[in-house]
């Protein structure tokens, strides 16, 4: 397996102080849009890690749905394996893996239930179908054949034909990751890699530093 021993160059693109925001939301948003605008498959991706009741870290992909000044927002069912995991738990970790960068952003915080306004508007921007996907399944729960899923979408598009108006389950909403730590990742030559990392102060500034690759 070629992949196992090929070394990848990633560059001599440098991450210097003087070139990064004070503010690492601030910062995050560039990052973002920089992505978007390099045309990234799901710019907005992000490996969600969370901790289960018995301890076990698990980590899946999810989108990101809403950005500001203070966090990061995503949409789940409250009764899946996350759900529980971050209603019991809230401390989380999100990575975004931008590999064509050579960049990644890790956090960690956080998660917190969004409230019910915030989740409403989220559901509402969703395609219909993905609405019904939301009905429909038991997020996590073993299920014994695929065909029951599809049975149970078709009963929901004769409930709810195109147009129609879908209430939001209310065991489907979003969360809110208050970021503790933020830290951006340059992938350099010889795996010389930059880091800069911003730790959330008591009074709400942010301390940064550099840390060795």
């Amino acid at each position: 397996m070629d992949s196992l021993t090929r070394h990848t160059d990633y560059g001599a693109t440098g991450l210097n102080e003087a070139d990064i925001n004070d503010d690492p939301m601030a910062q995050f948003a560039t990052w973002l849009q920089q992505a978007e605008e390099a045309d990234i498959f799901e710019p907005n991706a992000m490996v969600l890690s969370s901790v289960e009741a018995d301890g076990s870290p698990t980590s899946r992909t999810v989108l990101l749905k809403g950005l500001d000044a203070s966090g990061f927002e995503f949409v789940t069912n409250y009764e899946s394996t996350k759900g529980r995991a971050l209603l019991a738990n809230p401390r989380v970790a999100l990575l975004f893996p931008w590999y064509a960068l050579k960049r990644q952003v890790m956090i960690t915080g956080m998660a917190a239930p969004t409230d019910d306004p915030t989740s409403d508007a989220y559901f509402a921007r969703r395609p219909q179908g993905a609405q019904l996907a939301a009905w429909a399944s038991d997020q996590s729960e073993p299920i014994a054949r695929r065909d029951i899923l599809d049975e149970r979408m078709a009963a929901l598009e004769a409930q709810y034909p195109e147009g129609t108006t879908v209430p939001r389950p209310e065991k489907w909403g979003g969360f809110r990751v208050i970021p503790t730590r933020i830290e951006f990742w340059q992938g350099r030559s010889k795996r010389f890699h930059d880091r800069l990392r911003f730790s959330a102060q008591p009074d709400g500034s942010w301390v940064r530093e550099r840390l060795q690759p």
